[in-house]
């Protein structure tokens, strides 16, 4: 059964082939950027890694800033709107652009401690 309420839209992070993670975008956080987002779901690129802390994959969504935000706590989930990029937190993380915050991923978060750069990474809504 689904979580998904108006205010917040439970997803799945897939790790092509390796793992899938649940993952929350959360209205509240930013209306409009997260609205975009969802019309434009399913989204799919290849990872890549910022240092030890962010994982994230580039996008053709157009947002500006909203609630912008440099300082992130592992599991949160950001736009970055520079690339396009969704972006995801291993590590508690200081960044030197501003972002969006967009949401949190669920249990599991180790797993993209696996990804290595190249690999797939897919987000889309879960269909029972």
């Amino acid at each position: 059964m689904s979580t998904s309420s108006v205010s917040r839209k439970q997803l799945i992070l897939e790790i092509r082939g390796k793992a899938k993670i649940s993952c929350d975008l959360k209205r509240h956080l930013s209306p409009r950027t997260v609205g975009t987002i969802m019309r434009s779901l399913p989204l799919e690129g290849h990872a890549h890694l910022l240092g030890k802390s962010i994982l994230y994959f580039e996008s053709n969504i157009d947002s500006g800033i909203e609630r912008s935000k440099t300082e992130f706590k592992k599991g949160d989930v950001a736009f970055l709107p520079s690339t396009g990029s969704l972006c995801f937190f291993l590590n508690d993380a200081v960044f030197t652009k501003t972002m969006t915050p967009i949401g949190k991923l669920g249990e599991k978060i180790d797993a993209l401690k696996d990804v290595k750069s190249g690999d797939v990474l897919c987000i889309y809504e879960e269909t029972a």
